[in-house]
């Protein structure tokens, strides 16, 4: 199978090359970690900054060394041949580090053999000369040569995945954590596969497969072109990304060079150099320092193993070293850092990568402030919005304004939630409306596994987008396949562009009002946690009793479990004043609202009463924040004897046909494609996921009669009535797929069809093109009608 398949057919989606590279470089990873101890505990202010820089570049020089005589670069065992011979390996080493930074001619003549025959590396990696380096006598010593040299083979290592564990290895934030941090090569892959690679291999076979007699010049031509093209990764980390594109760059042109050495082709006549494709070709952004060191001396390792593979195709190939000046890999805040001054538009073709994943709630006020000096308008103000997006979305930004007027594609990693609820219209409304920029290709939700060991999963998606015009389909790729359409909107939903901003009233007139439950603000004081505590209170209380009521959170909602709070919107004060155990809780009430903010210490005027006071007679109640493993949100009526908290959405004003149709998988997909998220938690909102909701009959083309009307009402009371044969059972039970009820089933089934038919949808229709078909709707009526909001 084409590798560019791979992933759709192989559930790891892996090889056993790409197992076996994993083993070696997370194996390399360890040992990486083991030495830095070793050495670590060696200098006499280990904390130091200066002495934790010395100690990061010492592991990268030592790295080097051993992966280079493993890998036929240097003589066999050569570095461990030297050290192992030393009285003094310190010196030693600080010797040999000034020897390999040293042009041959410019040697000292008589300078010992066993140094003299070491070759000139240059590239920078051994240039700086005054970094700290420790004793190595006793167990650094014996980690070099037994365990890193003599017992471990360090040429078959990923430099895409060692580069990145190599890292995390040596960063203390994550060394605390206990993991090793890289992303899958398979992970990478669905990034730079769909921007550039699968085109680029297309082509290649293209012209491989042809009989023309242009074909060696096509090849030569098309070699060229791969030594032509530039990519940058603004926040490239350990270069993982840069260093798997050079790799698979350089396998596109081993094949080439395969076929035009079948040719007789001379490499040494004319223009033509054996290896077009150039790390120099190759840019990156990064913040950290030692992270810049690592992504370097990863591509000279890819550079050193594709050298090695095309040595065993052109026999007299010049030789590796000395590495060549690689300075395109910078130190900078790239959201405050003019990506322009690094390469300038009309010379990169691609932007790639996987920035931070912050939410907007996670930042740093460094971060914040970040975000707010880049998503400005034309005035330099900043978006309204800008305050509450993730991280990420200031890569998208900056790589939107840069790729304007141009042929430049981009694809990052994000996290989902740019993708979801209201930081749709926030991110992505200004980079559509100023820059133009459309998406190319996206992979929706999947969950992308960052560590080697106890593997931290976020859930993500990819976004490949330009502001070239195109007639080519665009890809949309999922767990399901791949589906190709006219257009992806930045829902990730095949369709037209739309953004579903937040609205004060439902878009529809005849929708009910969908508001918010009570807040307590009152510290807890309101509340009595537990059944246990509700007796014990009434004991004590007793004529407390008619003024309590059961409370109702989302998590009870879903749990059923039971909580209670007083209500004394109808007490009077002298029944306030019989109640010492009430009385007390309002003064601990009033105290903690003093306590608080401005708008809180109001409410200390009325410390007996919740910030809002709703009890209506009948209602719906939808939990504000539910798991995404349910089909359906568990939505249900409930009563005046329920206060709901703020955690919940209630409908007062509802009937048993609007139950139906937010009960249904018409619904269910326009919230999963429209709501925010909570972790991976759906997080319903009146404002942007029910008031922009369009009903049956609110829209053009689309119409509920009377008959559709009553059997909605029909499938939705036997919803009510399949949950009502088991009272006992919470809705998390209930509406767990394994445990659903039959009949509770076979009730929604019935059900969906029902408002499928209401809306005129095929009863075989996917939730994608509901979706779409919703976001039609919706984008015909908010046409004619101003947002409220």
């Amino acid at each position: 199978t084409p590798r560019k398949f791979q992933f759709l057919v192989d559930v790891n989606g892996t090889t056993p090359k790409d197992i076996r590279e994993e083993e070696i470089s997370l194996k390399a990873g360890e040992l990486v970690g083991k030495l830095y101890d070793a050495l670590k505990i060696r200098y006499k202010n280990p904390d130091d900054k200066n002495s934790l820089r010395s100690l990061n570049i010492l592991c990268v020089r030592i790295v080097f060394l051993l992966y280079s005589e493993d890998s036929g670069l240097f003589a066999k065992s050569q570095f461990h041949d030297f050290l192992k011979k030393q009285n003094n390996p310190r010196r030693a080493l600080i010797d040999l580090f000034e020897i390999l930074s040293q042009k041959i001619e410019e040697r000292d003549p008589y300078l010992d053999s066993d140094l003299a025959a070491f070759p000139y590396v240059n590239g920078g990696l051994f240039e700086e000369k005054n970094i700290e380096i420790p004793q190595l006598d006793g167990e650094p010593l014996e980690i070099i040569l037994r365990d890193m040299s003599e017992s471990f083979d360090w040429s078959g290592i990923s430099p895409t995945i060692f580069g990145a564990l190599f890292e995390s290895t040596l960063n203390p934030e994550t060394r605390r954590s206990g993991g090793m941090h890289y992303t899958s090569i398979e992970n990478i892959h669905k990034v730079i596969d769909p921007l550039f690679l699968e085109n680029l291999t297309t082509e290649l076979n293209k012209i491989l497969k042809s009989k023309s007699q242009s074909r060696t010049k096509n090849l030569i031509s098309f070699q060229k072109k791969l030594g032509s093209l530039k990519f940058l990764d603004p926040a490239c980390g350990s270069g993982n990304f840069l260093t798997e594109t050079y790799l698979s760059l350089r396998q596109l042109e081993n094949q080439i060079l395969s076929e035009l050495t079948k040719q007789q082709i001379n490499f040494a006549s004319g223009d033509l150099s054996p290896i077009q494709v150039k790390i120099s070709q190759f840019f990156g952004i990064e913040i950290n320092d030692f992270a810049v060191a690592v992504a370097k001396t990863a591509l000279w390792i890819a550079e050193a193993q594709m050298w090695s593979k095309t040595k065993d195709i052109i026999k007299n190939l010049d030789e590796f070293f000395p590495l060549g000046k690689f300075e395109n890999i910078i130190e900078a805040n790239a959201l405050t850092f003019d990506w322009r001054t690094l390469i300038k538009p009309d010379e990169l073709d691609f932007i790639m990568g996987n920035p931070p994943f912050v939410g907007y709630s996670n930042q740093t006020r460094e971060q914040k402030s970040d975000l707010l000096s880049v998503y400005v308008d034309e005035a330099g103000k900043p978006y309204k919005t800008a305050g509450k997006i993730d991280y990420v979305a200031g890569w998208y930004f900056k790589a939107a304004d840069f790729i304007k007027d141009s042929n430049i594609r981009a694809a990052f990693v994000s996290t989902n939630s740019i993708t979801q609820g209201e930081q749709v219209a926030g991110v992505f409304k200004p980079l559509k409306d100023r820059f133009g920029i459309h998406i190319d290709f996206a992979w929706k939700t999947f969950k992308w596994s960052s560590e080697a060991k106890d593997k931290a999963q976020v859930h993500v998606v990819i976004i490949g987008f330009s502001a070239t015009d195109s007639k080519t389909p665009r890809r949309l790729y999922s767990s399901d396949g791949l589906v190709e359409c006219a257009n992806i909107n930045f829902y990730l939903v095949p369709g037209d562009d739309v953004f579903i901003e937040a609205r004060k009233t439902p878009i529809c007139p005849d929708a009910p009002m969908m508001t918010a439950g009570n807040r307590p603000a009152d510290g807890g004081h309101l509340i009595i946690d537990s059944q246990e505590e509700y007796e014990d209170f009434i004991k004590r209380e007793p004529k407390a009793k008619k003024f309590i009521k059961r409370f109702m959170s989302a998590y009870d909602f879903i749990n059923n479990s039971r909580r209670y709070c007083l209500w004394l919107v109808d007490a009077t004060p002298e029944e306030l004043h019989k109640m010492p155990a009430v009385m007390e809780r309002i003064k601990l009430c009033k105290q903690d609202r003093l306590n608080g903010a401005p708008d809180r210490q109001k409410l200390a005027e009325t410390p007996w009463l919740f910030r809002e006071q709703m009890n209506p007679e009948n209602y719906i109640a939808i939990p504000k924040t539910s798991s995404e493993n349910r089909n359906y949100i568990p939505i249900d009526w409930l009563d005046a004897s329920i206060i709901p908290g703020d955690a919940l959405r209630i409908i007062p004003d509802a009937t048993l046909y609007h139950f139906g149709v937010l009960t249904s998988r018409v619904h269910m997909a326009w919230m999963r494609a429209t709501a925010g998220r909570l972790k991976s938690d759906y997080r319903y909102s009146n404002t942007v996921v029910y008031n922009n909701f369009v009903w049956p009959a609110g829209a053009p083309q689309a119409s509920v009669n009377d008959k559709q009307r009553a059997k909605i009402e029909q499938t939705a009371q036997k919803i009510l009535d399949a949950r009502a044969k088991y009272p006992e059972s919470s809705f998390a039970s209930l509406y767990n797929d394994d445990l659903m009820p039959p009949e509770l089933k076979r009730a929604h089934k019935e059900n969906d069809a029902a408002v499928c038919e209401a809306y005129g949808f095929k009863k075989d229709i996917s939730e994608e093109e509901i979706v779409s078909e919703l976001m039609r709707l919706y984008r015909a009526i908010a046409g004619r009608r101003p947002t409220a909001g």
